[in-house]
C-alpha cells in the first residue's frame, strides 16, 4: 500500500496549520516531529477523516481516500492524542465493544485482543475498569485497540505520553515488531519515541515541510554543526545569550556546553557528531540563541 499526500492546505482562522504539505508514505516506520502546534494533529485528521482539508488530497495507491469511504478506514488503526474511554467498562469488554465496531468476528476479536493485552503487558488488567487505570495503563489500552483489526495502516498521535520509561521501550519494540509489512505513522515531539525505530523522519514547523530523509541522513547532514566549548562559571550567561546551546554538563571547575552553530563558536571548540536531538533543535528552533 501506497500513501501520498498532495499539497494539503488546511486553515484556522485566517492562520495556516498545514500548508502544501505533500509526503509520500510507503511499508515503514514514519516519525511525525515537530513542536506542539506544528500541524500534526491537524494532518492526522486529515488522514482519517475527521476533518477536511482546505485544498489538496490524501491518495490511497493512488485513489482518492475519500471516495473509498468504510473501505479505507477498515484498514487503519487510530489512537488520537487524546483518547476517550467509558470508565466503567472492563478492560476486556472495551475492546471486545470495539471488535464489535470494527466488524471483527467474534472469535476472532477475543483472542486478537487477548494477544494484544499481552503484549502491551495488560493481561493482569483485563478485568479492571478502565476508569480505575492508571495514565500510562489507559494509553496501553488505546495502542490494544489500534491493533486490533491488524490495520494496514497504523496511525499513533503522541501515543507514549503517560508511559514510564520501560513503557516507552516496550512501546518501541512493539511498533518495530508490528511495522512489518505496514505503513506506521507517528506523531510526537518527542524524539527519542522515533530515534531508534523510524525508517523516515518527518520535520514539520508551523504547517510546512521543512525536512524528510533517514533518521541517519537528517544526522549526517548536521556534520560540523555540533560543538563542546568549556566555559568557565563566569562565561557561561554570556554564552547562553550569544549561542544555541542544547546541553551543559558540569565538569568540575568547568561546564561543557554542546552547541549548535554552522561555524566554530570558539577558538577552542571541538567539532562532535550530531544526533537527532541536533537535528531537532537545528531545524525547529526558533532561530534564535536558547
Amino acid at each position: 500500500m501506497k500513501v501520498a499526500f498532495k499539497e494539503i492546505s488546511k486553515q484556522y482562522k485566517g492562520k495556516f496549520a498545514l500548508q502544501n504539505f505533500s509526503a509520500e508514505l510507503e511499508n515503514g516506520v514514519y516519525g511525525l516531529l515537530g513542536t506542539n502546534g506544528a500541524g500534526k494533529t491537524t494532518l492526522l485528521n486529515i488522514f482519517v477523516g475527521i476533518l477536511k482539508s482546505d485544498q489538496g488530497q490524501v491518495l490511497i495507491d493512488g485513489v482518492d481516500a475519500r471516495s473509498l469511504g468504510n473501505q479505507f478506514l477498515s484498514h487503519i488503526g487510530y489512537l488520537p492524542q487524546f483518547p476517550q474511554f467509558y470508565k466503567n467498562f472492563e478492560v476486556m469488554d472495551f475492546l471486545n465493544y470495539m471488535c464489535v465496531l470494527k466488524e471483527i468476528p467474534r472469535q476472532q476479536g477475543e483472542k486478537r485482543a487477548k494477544e494484544l493485552l499481552e503484549t502491551v503487558n495488560l493481561s493482569g488488567a483485563a478485568n479492571k475498569k478502565i476508569g480505575a487505570l492508571s495514565g500510562g495503563m489507559r494509553q496501553r489500552v488505546g495502542i490494544a485497540q489500534a491493533m486490533l483489526g491488524d490495520p494496514d495502516i497504523l496511525i499513533l498521535d503522541e501515543p507514549t505520553a503517560g508511559l514510564d520509561p520501560q513503557e516507552r521501550i516496550r512501546f518501541r519494540n512493539l511498533i518495530t515488531k508490528f511495522s512489518e509489512n505496514r505503513i506506521v505513522l507517528l506523531a510526537t515531539h518527542i524524539v527519542s519515541d522515533i530515534e531508534f525505530i523510524a525508517n523516515q523522519v518527518i520535520l514539520l514547523k508551523d504547517g510546512h515541510l521543512l525536512k524528510q530523509g533517514t533518521p541517519q541522513a537528517l544526522v549526517d547532514s548536521m556534520k560540523g554543526k555540533v560543538w563542546h566549548v568549556a566555559a568557565t562559571d563566569r562565561m557561561v550567561d554570556e554564552k547562553l545569550q550569544r549561542l544555541r546551546i542544547s546541553n551543559m554538563l558540569r565538569e568540575q571547575d568547568k561546564i561543557l556546553l554542546r552547541v549548535i552553530d554552522d561555524e566554530k563558536p570558539d577558538d577552542q571548540a571541538e567539532s562532535v557528531p550530531a544526533n537527532l536531538e541536533d537535528v531537532f533543535l537545528y531545524y525547529i528552533g526558533e532561530g534564535e540563541p536558547w
